[in-house]
């Protein structure tokens, strides 16, 4: 199996769910930095920017979470 096909293999895994989903929270950092700036600012474009990719790291989470349900994890915490 070539290192290229590992790797897909591993985005589809449970454990790979995971990196991205750690990955996708981290993303959340930069984004509270960038609405606390706007606000201090007052600056709104920027403030709105943060508004929308705060949405889109919810809709990420919400995306890996479903696959999480469709790889039939055992975790108690997904239910």
């Amino acid at each position: 199996m070539s290192s290229l096909q590992k790797a897909k293999g591993f985005t589809k895994s449970r454990t790979g769910t995971y990196v991205s989903m750690a990955a996708t929270a981290f993303g959340a950092i930069g984004v509270a930095k960038q609405a606390k700036k706007a606000r201090l600012e007052q600056d709104t474009l920027r403030l709105i920017d943060a508004a929308v990719s705060a949405a889109a790291i919810v809709t990420g989470l919400a995306i890996l979470y479903r696959e999480l349900k469709r790889l039939g994890d055992d975790d108690v915490l997904l239910g």
